[in-house]
């Protein structure tokens, strides 16, 4: 069975673009474009592997890994994908329970790797 990934982005294009590669390479995708659409997928089916983005409207990528943790207990993987490269930003998703950090413009095969 392939493994479920919950994919979390606002912005469509790059949804789509990371859905279609991750599917190509085996993964079976969920997307969601905010975080509380995702909560409420994660919710009906918990996901494999959790990858989300930080900048989002209505509700950051630190507020959704906060209420995936505080839902599972910490118990899905969960790697943020984000343009926010500072250090500050890398150490607040680790510190706040993310599994990986991936920073945009990245390559699809290192994401994949992760």
């Amino acid at each position: 069975m392939d493994k479920r990934i919950l994919l979390v982005d606002d912005e469509p294009q790059l949804l789509f673009s990371v859905q279609e590669f991750l599917s190509r390479v085996g993964y079976d995708i969920i997307p969601a474009e905010s975080g509380s659409q995702a909560l409420d997928m994660l919710i009906d089916s918990p996901p494999d592997l959790i990858i989300s983005d930080i900048m989002m409207e209505e509700m950051d990528g630190f507020e959704f890994q906060r209420r995936v943790a505080a839902l599972t207990g910490d118990g899905i993987p969960f790697i943020f994908l984000t343009a926010k490269g500072d250090l500050s930003d890398r150490l607040e998703g680790l510190r706040g329970g993310a599994d990986d950090y991936v920073t945009k413009p990245f390559e699809p095969e290192e994401l994949e790797a992760r």
